[in-house]
């Protein structure tokens, strides 16, 4: 496959905001992204970023990920979100041994993969494998992807070191349970995944926590520096670079909503209102500080892991601290911004309110739980010593 530029990519994001737009009532509506919605990103390549190059992909560095799903952000958060999680699993695949790379990509490189790594599998080691049944929330995309990542704990005396694993599946070995019925990134369509006994062979497992070269078999084969970089610095910040890209729309659902509104206080226009003016002007500033933040962030774990040196707990405790402070920072902001429309703000025509839902909605992933991580990172610093902790 031909090598495409980012800037090619990034253009391609932004020809494609207009039909996000127009698409994102009926994503959700059905509570999926819509089939020609992944067809354009996948004609477009956005799924191949951080896919292994033995395999049709690009491996290009994490910001060209970013930059791609903020920019669909200000188009569909629901889809921008989708992107993010299900775009980041050809990286982790491009880990795991050869072999369960070529059970999903041998016939087909395009095939996409879902996920859920909620760790409640119940596990039974057999002969060449496991098996496990369970019930998984969460499955961002589930109906878009042929196969599926599930999280689960071995048994401590099966396991060296850390017991989690990720098992990969295919469709034909789990179903879907359409429950999605929340108010905010309805579009997502992250429904429950339920196993009964199914077996899981070995090669298809991964130790997705530990950063030691055995647990990371497939980059033998995948050695460019994109697969050197740890999990959680890579997954984190994908469920929160949809808001950034949100924040902007934001901005221009505001900007576009009440320029031609009379308040209700002795008919002044709502745009002289000088809250409005400063709710305005904070966000605008915030998704800019916040983006060139976010694409400094991606840029020094590359140059790092180009370098061969994983930064330490405590680096890597403050990045994690400033990503997930992104979600409840945009939300914020966007809260700000619908206030300020007044009461004609409370209309579910006003394009505000779908986006400050999905921020809501966003907010709540455990990866976003930016009070924990902030209490994480204080308490190391301040007392000395690091915490085994699985989101580093």
């Amino acid at each position: 496959m031909t090598q495409i530029t980012a800037e090619e990519l990034i253009r391609r994001a932004r020809a494609l905001v207009p039909a996000l737009k127009e698409r994102a009532e009926r994503a959700e509506r059905e509570l999926k992204i819509p089939a020609e919605t992944i067809a354009d990103m996948q004609e477009a390549g956005f799924f191949r970023i951080l896919q292994p190059k033995r395999y049709g992909g690009y491996e290009l560095p994490p910001a060209v990920f970013a930059e791609v799903q903020m920019t669909l952000a200000e188009g569909c958060m629901s889809t921008a979100w989708m992107y993010g999680v299900v775009g980041v699993h050809p990286w982790q695949l491009g880990l795991f041994p050869d072999e369960a790379q070529r059970d999903v990509w041998g016939d087909d490189d395009s095939t996409l993969v879902a996920s859920t790594y909620m760790p409640v599998a119940r596990v039974t080691e057999v002969e060449g494998g496991y098996r496990i049944s369970g019930r998984w929330s969460f499955s961002t995309g589930c109906e878009n992807c042929d196969w599926v990542f599930l999280g689960g704990n071995l048994k401590p005396s099966e396991g060296k070191g850390d017991t989690y694993r990720t098992f990969l599946l295919p469709k034909s070995d789990y179903r879907i349970e359409r429950n999605w019925d929340v108010i905010g990134l309805r579009g997502t369509g992250s429904h429950d995944i339920v196993v009964e006994d199914a077996f899981v062979p070995v090669h298809r497992t991964h130790a997705t926590n530990c950063h030691d070269e055995a647990s990371h078999p497939g980059r033998v084969l995948n050695t460019a520096p994109l697969y050197r970089i740890p999990f959680a610095q890579m997954f984190i910040p994908a469920v929160s670079n949809s808001c950034i890209g949100a924040l902007k729309a934001a901005c221009d659902a505001f900007q576009g909503f009440v320029t031609p509104l009379v308040g209700k206080n002795m008919g002044n226009r709502a745009i002289e209102d000088p809250n409005a003016q400063l709710a305005f002007a904070q966000a605008l500033a915030g998704f800019d500080e916040m983006r060139t933040l976010r694409l400094e962030h991606y840029r020094r774990i590359y140059a790092a892991a180009e370098a061969g040196n994983l930064p330490d707990p405590n680096t890597r405790m403050q990045w994690r601290y400033q990503v997930t402070r992104t979600a409840y920072q945009a939300g914020e902001l966007t809260n700000q911004l619908l206030r300020s429309c007044g009461g004609a703000g409370t209309y579910r025509k006003n394009p505000l309110t779908r986006i400050f839902l999905d921020m809501m909605t966003g907010r709540a992933h455990i990866a976003n739980n930016t009070d924990m991580f902030g209490r994480g990172m204080a308490a190391t610093l301040l007392k000395g010593e690091v915490t085994p902790d699985p989101f580093l």
